[in-house]
């Protein structure tokens, strides 16, 4: 079957999703989560044939890489976003007009949602789990990358599907070549929507491209402020969690902006980055305040393209500025718009980089890793979007639904 004709299926199983009830969506979710474990074995072998033709010391190797610890944790999520309520056919807003008009909005699924993904597997399952809870169909066009092991984890998916009886065609993969992506970016009257996750590089192509809405998700450049009342014990770890507790993921940290007045500070800031061999770009003088107290084989001096970079490595900027002006400034010139944080004392302070740092998430005093739908309590996440239109931040149920309006009359016409 050609690509075209897979979206036909795909959108015409959609359709079906709309009679499907909720507690049977959930029982489905959970049983695909108990499939996950029992067939763990499968899932990593297959995830082992992608990762041996990945070089290890590319920064998509993290993204790509699964383990039986990471198995059960996107099981656990399956499972917490069955236990969710459904987002659908909630009222949202209710009137009676004075000629006797009675009208909801409504909230209702997109009907079909494509992702396009590189070498990302968990988003094959959080995709499927997120979208089958809000009653959408999904097509995954995944990369080369991630081949094997997304038709693993579609395999697995479909077998559950079949013994419930559903159409198998409302989670479809396609293949992982550039005409699949031409045609689905294309898919007008097929496809409602489209959200990518990558690269900065790929989310401008899908949004240059495509013909179909989308969400732009899932590029991070995210800084830490440590401000001229920043507290050390409190900076130090949540520099170093926000570096390298995954350093593969969009909401991992790439530039510290240090109040130049804290500069004696910066050793004690760095020094858990060692331990993860954390190499420092530095400028001038952040350079000079760690020279002799940070490895020489990991200090560098910046240079220009050094910041408003994400690294997706552990690799990371540092700017010294004069004024909490001058970080936030600097933020909403080279940021992405994905997630900020800011170390200080001071509340004024604190509240005015919150209000005014144009980000998705804002953090005072917390890292950015904290950007996800799973810590947010919304479930698995479908990413995170970095634009305002329609959804901002960590996308989960709700993002994945649009609304109608229902007008129930009693014979009324309209006059004049």
């Amino acid at each position: 079957m050609d690509i075209k004709g897979q979206l036909q299926e795909v959108h015409q199983a959609a359709k079906f999703l709309l009679r499907l009830k909720d507690e049977d969506i959930a029982k489905i979710l959970c049983a695909v989560a108990d499939e996950i474990i029992a067939q763990s074995d499968v899932i990593l072998k297959a995830n082992q044939q992608d990762l041996l033709r990945m070089d290890t010391a590319n920064p998509k190797y993290d993204r790509l890489k699964l383990t039986s610890e990471r198995l059960l944790g996107i099981a656990s999520d399956m499972r917490n976003v069955a236990k969710l309520p459904s987002p659908v056919g909630k009222v949202l807003r209710e009137t009676i007009r004075p000629n006797g008009l009675q009208i909801k909005q409504v909230s209702v699924p997109f009907g079909v949602i494509g992702i396009i993904y590189e070498a990302r597997p968990n988003v094959s399952f959080d995709v499927f789990s997120l979208c089958l809870r809000s009653h959408n169909a999904c097509v995954l066009k995944g990369g080369s990358d991630a081949q094997v092991t997304n038709e693993a984890a579609v395999g697995i998916i479909h077998g559950v599907l079949k013994r419930f009886d559903i159409d198998t065609h409302v989670v479809e993969l396609l293949p992982s070549n550039r005409e699949a992506s031409a045609e689905l970016l294309h898919a007008r009257g097929l496809v409602d929507l489209i959200i990518p996750r990558g690269s900065s590089n790929l989310i401008k192509f899908v949004r240059d491209n495509a013909t179909v809405p989308v969400i732009e998700t899932g590029a991070g450049i995210c800084h830490t402020y440590f401000d001229v009342l920043g507290d050390v014990q409190k900076g130090a770890p949540i520099i170093h969690n926000a570096k390298t507790r995954r350093v593969s993921v969009c909401n991992a940290l790439d530039c510290v902006l240090l109040h130049r007045n804290r500069l004696s500070d910066l050793p004690a800031l760095c020094t858990p980055l060692v331990e993860n061999n954390v190499v420092i770009y530095a400028d001038a003088d952040s350079y000079d305040a760690l020279e002799g107290h940070y490895p020489d084989g990991l200090l560098q001096h910046a240079l220009p393209d050094s910041f408003g970079t994400e690294f997706l490595d552990y690799k990371m900027a540092i700017k010294t500025v004069s004024s909490l002006d001058e970080a936030i400034s600097w933020i909403n010139k080279v940021a992405s718009g994905h997630s900020e944080c800011i170390v200080t004392e001071d509340k004024e302070a604190a509240d005015r980089f919150c209000n005014e740092v144009d980000a998705a998430c804002v953090y005072w005093n917390a890292p950015t890793s904290f950007s996800d739908g799973a810590q947010f309590g919304l479930g698995a996440e479908i990413g995170i979007s970095t634009q305002k239109l329609h959804a901002r931040g960590p996308m989960a149920l709700e993002a994945l639904t649009t609304y109608k309006w229902m007008i129930a009359g009693n014979g009324q016409i309209r006059k004049g």
